[in-house]
């Protein structure tokens, strides 16, 4: 379950949630099963988050830090992630997320998906 302090920080915007984020960094990110849709999270350093089975529907993840975030049954409708690091990041079981929307991302080739996610490249076992 989400924590309700981390997410009222990320709805006050990126500077905020970085700014934090920096001061912050052995902090457990729980993002989990929270409401985050449409949030502008342009720049968000959301690396190590746990964001399983959020509601990110129409959310701007452009450039967002997502290494080796958990995405696992996420709603990723809409969403725009080009440009965000997916290094290692978890996509099994993301919901509405196409090869387009992935292949404008950075390092998606790592992250960890299913196999209608191969976009024409090895899927790396965990």
């Amino acid at each position: 379950m989400a924590n309700n302090e981390q997410m009222n920080l990320l709805k006050q915007g990126t500077q905020a949630w970085n700014a934090w984020r920096a001061e912050q960094t052995e902090a457990t990110v729980d993002l989990s099963g929270g409401a985050l849709r449409g949030l502008d999270l342009e720049g968000a350093d959301l690396s190590g988050a746990d964001l399983r089975r959020a509601d990110l529907r129409g959310a701007n993840l452009s450039g967002a830090k997502l290494m080796g975030a958990r995405l696992e049954g996420a709603n990723l409708f809409k969403v725009i992630i080009e440009g965000a690091d997916l290094n290692e990041a978890d996509l099994r079981g993301v919901q509405f997320l196409q090869c387009p929307q992935l292949e404008s991302a950075h390092n998606w080739q790592s992250a960890y998906r299913d196999e209608d996610l191969a976009c024409g490249a090895a899927i790396p076992s965990r």
